[in-house]
């Protein structure tokens, strides 16, 4: 981790009163059904991570995804799922992003015990046989880890927004976004530490870094299958790290990287409240011929009375296509668009695909194949 990027400040999450912790409860929801975890990973050159799911998988085959999941019982200790803070940032949701991460993509975000703020180095094959033993369930995480003289780098993942499933989805997830910044490039980080891999075809079949343009190009000519919250995370990323990749050019100069990292995380503790703090249930505008346009205001049922909130300023287009993914992705400033007043779209037709996708999108869970 280059020594000038700050640690993540705590998240200041207004405690809610005993009298809406008895108010939630008592109302008949559909409750969240897990809690989940994702890591927009950053490169040593800026470019974003994204695995490809299997083509056999059960659901939207080939979507692209940040690396993440479910919270084991081994990552810690979490509330219960009718408590509140259940959606708050904490060790147990770090751990698990950083656990989920490794078996992924193979890339193991942990510094060394001995005092270094490089990243745990350990030959291929070890990391190979660690991923493998871990996914299986042979060895726990926190104790492979260890057991190598390192320790999950928990410290330097950036709260970077929180979403939840809408409340009338019957399968309800609640899923902790990170940012997490590789090292930049320097002779004393062997570059094999840095190269994403599949999981061999478990959940994954290809792992690649990409500027977030260019993920974001792709979508939009519908040559990958993004969601909503995988588009609008690389949107708003994509106007900080501008990365060059013509053929035969020099590389970007580090001073250029940082200094494009320095100001992303500058805009991570902007707003009102901050990309740390925001949470995000995604709610249904206005519908324009296949297309919907989504807020992204609201944080959920569960968290009314909370203080906690979304992005007012910000809403996303997107056509859910049922098996075939999404199509028409585009973010737009909620001043520019407008908006059907009551919030009844009249033609329900399109509810169960919207209910479908963004079920998946926010998901995040293995799946048994």
């Amino acid at each position: 981790m280059a020594s000038n990027e700050s640690r993540p400040k705590d998240i200041a999450t207004a405690s809610p009163s005993a009298s809406v912790q008895r108010t939630y409860r008592m109302q008949s929801l559909i409750g969240i059904h897990d809690s989940n975890n994702s890591i927009v990973l950053v490169s040593p050159n800026n470019e974003i991570l994204l695995l490809q799911r299997v083509k056999k998988s059960s659901s939207f085959a080939s979507a692209h995804v940040f690396p993440g999941g479910h919270i084991d019982p081994e990552d810690g200790p979490l509330p219960s799922q009718d408590d509140v803070h259940i959606h708050e940032d904490s060790p147990a949701y770090r751990m698990g992003a950083i656990r989920e991460c490794f078996e992924e993509s193979g890339i193991l975000l942990a510094k060394s015990r001995k005092g270094s703020q490089d990243l745990l180095q350990l030959d291929e094959a070890d990391r190979d046989f660690g991923r493998h033993a871990v996914h299986d369930k042979k060895v726990k995480f926190q104790d492979w880890v260890r057991s190598h003289g390192g320790e999950p780098d928990t410290e330097f993942l950036h709260p970077f927004t929180r979403w939840l499933t809408p409340s009338h989805i019957p399968r309800r997830f609640s899923t902790q976004m990170y940012l997490y910044f590789l090292p930049l490039a320097h002779p004393g980080i062997p570059q094999s530490l840095q190269i994403p891999t599949s999981d061999g075809g478990v959940e994954h079949t290809e792992a690649h870094f990409l500027p977030p343009a260019e993920w974001l190009s792709l979508a939009k000519a519908d040559k990958i299958i993004l969601f909503p919250p995988q588009f609008f995370l690389l949107s708003l990323v994509a106007d900080f790290l501008m990365v060059a990749r013509a053929d035969g050019a020099e590389a970007t100069p580090l001073e250029i990287l940082q200094d494009q990292r320095n100001k992303l995380l500058d805009f991570l503790r902007t707003g009102d409240p901050s990309w740390g703090e925001k949470c995000i249930s995604p709610s249904t505008l206005r519908k324009e011929g296949k297309r919907l346009m989504m807020g992204l205001d609201e944080p959920g049922q569960e968290l009314e009375g909370t203080g906690r909130k979304g992005d007012a300023e910000r809403v996303i287009w997107v056509q859910f296509k049922g098996k075939e993914g999404t199509s028409g992705l585009e973010v737009a400033w909620r001043r520019d668009v407008q908006i059907d007043d009551g919030g009844d779209m009249g033609d329900t037709s399109s509810h169960s695909s919207e209910e479908e996708g963004l079920r998946q999108a926010l998901r995040g869970r293995k799946e048994n194949l």
